[in-house]
């Protein structure tokens, strides 16, 4: 406990899955959070489930112009941002033949550019050893079945964790990766329970552990890298996927 007291945190898609876990765990640890999302519905609903100091913003991660607006939101609100942790995707996934360059933009918008220029708006804000992660996923280690775009977007959003800490370090700011393998969410829920239980099964059986993996096991790991425990860590990718992005499966 008290990990980030004191801390200022921004989880960009945090009402569900990853992001809403991560902010439960920053809350525990003493942090103040901000969480955005596209449906107020759903920021409310998550509002009165968390427990802390929290600042729900109704944000369109997939609007590049619309980051500069989110940071200067939380100008208004905060006197420094020392915890970025973007998370919100596009998980669209299509084989090549259905791709239309209106989609293939708006996923590469939500997963690669607008986080980018997010950073870019929040630099009058972040502080001296403010931590950014970048949520990635396995896809961008690994070829799956209908995952080009998806990993293609992710394999960029992953570089920057370099790129960035280079172009950043006289600044103080270390930007990390944290990249999940299968995990269980919400993300499969419109298909409905049984079409659910089967991807899980298919994921299941790809994972060298043998299992997927949690909200929560994704969350603690972000804490490490939101932490000062991680000073020392900077531009690289901290793997949480039960072994399949290094492993044959």
């Amino acid at each position: 406990m008290g990990r980030l007291e004191g801390k200022h945190a921004l989880i960009t898609g945090g009402t569900s899955g990853i992001g809403f876990e991560t902010a439960r765990e920053f809350l525990a640890e003493g942090a103040t959070v901000a969480i955005t999302g596209r449906s107020q519905e759903r920021l409310d609903e998550a509002a009165r489930r968390l427990d802390g100091p929290l600042l729900p913003l109704l944000s369109d991660a997939g609007d590049v112009p619309g980051q500069a607006a989110l940071a200067a939101r939380l100008q208004e609100e905060w006197p420094r941002l020392d915890i970025l942790m973007s998370n919100a995707a596009d998980v669209t996934h299509l084989p090549i033949e259905a791709w239309t360059e209106e989609a293939f933009d708006r996923l590469v918008a939500t997963n690669l550019k607008a986080p980018f220029f997010l950073v870019k708006a929040l630099l009058p804000l972040f502080s001296r050893q403010a931590s950014v992660i970048l949520v990635g996923s396995v896809s961008a280690f690994v070829g799956h079945e209908n995952a080009a775009v998806y990993g293609a977007a992710k394999a960029g959003l992953l570089s920057f964790s370099r790129g960035l800490t280079h172009e950043l370090k006289d600044r103080g700011i270390r930007v990390n990766g944290l990249s999940p393998g299968p995990t269980v969410t919400d993300t499969f829920k419109p298909l409905g329970p049984e079409r659910q239980a089967a991807i899980y099964e298919e994921l299941r059986r790809t994972v060298p552990l043998h299992r997927l993996g949690t909200p929560t096991e994704l969350a603690k790991a972000a804490v490490y890298l939101a932490s000062d425990e991680s000073a020392y860590t900077a531009g690289t990718v901290l793997r949480v996927d039960g072994g399949i992005g290094e492993l044959a499966y």
